[in-house]
């Protein structure tokens, strides 16, 4: 038995804490990789985007707890910006469908990259034992939180049907 097997289990609220100050450190990390030309905000529409491809901008408002004018102006200036098409559902005309442009996918994969590198930078200061459970740790708690989100998701559309 290893001298970790001893220590008290965290409680959830100790792990949100520090899960907390970890985002916050990875804010200032990022920050640091300019998401120039769009801002925080329009950043978050092409991530919805991505993941809900053909998203009507209805459902893109709710996703963003936003208003409708809003929504539809971030929309207006990344579809300028050559991230973001419009169409319209074959189900119904009236309904504007979005989709995130090649343009844009490459703008995320570059962001990304970028963003990478800053934390392959702090992580190469890890030893390799906690790189390890820090991975196994990200992966339990990206596999809740897909969860979460998809459960809310389908609770709010059955809300809304």
């Amino acid at each position: 038995m290893t001298v970790t097997s001893f220590r008290p289990r965290p409680e959830p609220d100790e792990v949100a804490r520090v899960t907390s100050t970890a985002a916050e450190l990875l804010e200032v990390l990022w920050g640091r990789a300019t998401t120039a030309p769009v801002s925080a905000s329009q950043l978050r529409v092409l991530l919805v985007l991505e993941h809900r491809e053909g998203v009507s901008l209805r459902a893109l408002t709710d996703a963003l707890a936003s208003t409708p004018p809003s929504t539809s102006r971030l929309c207006d200036r990344l579809q300028a910006a050559g991230f973001v098409e419009r169409g319209t559902s074959p189900a119904d005309r009236r309904e504007v469908r979005l989709h995130i442009s090649s343009q844009g996918r490459a703008f995320l994969a570059d962001l990304r990259a970028r963003r990478e590198a800053a934390l392959q930078a702090v992580l190469e200061q890890m030893p390799a034992a906690q790189r390890t459970a820090l991975l196994q740790g990200l992966e339990a708690f990206c596999d809740a939180a897909a969860a979460q989100i998809h459960d809310d998701a389908q609770g709010a559309g059955s809300r809304t049907a």
